[in-house]
């Protein structure tokens, strides 16, 4: 049954500007249902209004027990990713103007486990993340010599710098193919952080790296389907760095 939101009629200054859209939302608890359903509400929005916005509209004034992520509302936590008219995108970042669509459809990222509605377990991407060594290995610190800093070049930096933007929200693990087939996949949020540090010049465990991700589950598994670049909110393109990674398991790059 379709509700209307009574917070934009409040708003009694700007009526002439608001426009309605029907908000579907994905609801689902795996401890009771067997199968995901969807309620609808009729929100009334301005041209600014994000997704997350409306969906918050809906947990203020109709059901407060929608289960949502979110935090920091600027596309930097990378909480409130979901799948939005079919694709994965933040929540925040996602404005209904932009959608054009009378119809705004809210569902959990694919290849994430639901914990309820909206929210997603992150564990798996966590799990992978860590497990390419996100962070400099060098053999001597900063502590045991007299350097304070290893400075880099423009064009050193250049060759990395990008992959250092990823927020970890997950969607482009949502919109791999392969996470959709292989529950072992390491992903593409992993393989790019894996070719941020490898092509790091002041890391030294490129060695470590690439035998962690050749494996069977690892940078051979990926088809070069490119749906993860397509959907990073920070302008980051795993699939570059998994080819680029390629090039130095096979000896192209060094």
């Amino acid at each position: 049954m379709a509700q209307t939101s009574s917070l934009a009629e409040t708003n009694t200054s700007s009526n002439s500007t608001l426009k309605s859209i029907t908000l579907r939302i994905a609801r689902f608890n795996p401890e009771q249902d067997d199968a995901k359903k969807f309620m609808e509400f009729t929100i009334s929005y301005e041209r600014w209004t994000t997704v997350l916005e409306a969906i918050l509209d809906v947990k203020q004034h109709f059901d407060h027990s929608v289960a949502v992520r979110y935090s920091c509302r600027q596309a930097t936590c990378g909480s409130c990713g979901m799948i939005i008219n079919g694709k994965p995108r933040l929540a925040c970042f996602t404005k209904i103007s932009e959608l054009n669509s009378n119809i705004v459809t809210v569902e959990p990222m694919n290849n994430f486990p639901i914990i309820r509605d909206l929210a997603v377990k992150f564990e798996r991407l966590f799990d992978t993340h860590h497990k390419v060594k996100p962070y400099l290995i060098r053999d001597d610190t900063e502590i045991e010599t007299s350097a304070k800093e290893f400075l880099q070049s423009p064009e050193e930096l250049e060759q990395y710098i990008q992959f250092s933007n990823c927020i970890k929200c997950g969607l482009c693990n949502s919109a791999c193919p392969t996470m959709a087939t292989d529950s072992s996949f390491v992903g593409p949020q992993a393989l790019a952080q894996a070719y941020r540090y490898v092509a790091d010049s002041r890391d030294k465990g490129r060695d470590q790296r690439l035998k962690i991700i050749d494996d069977s589950h690892g940078i051979w598994r990926c088809h070069f389907a490119g749906s993860c670049s397509q959907v990073c909110p920070k302008g980051v393109d795993p699939a570059m760095g998994i080819q680029l990674l390629r090039g130095y398991m096979l000896g192209f790059k060094s």
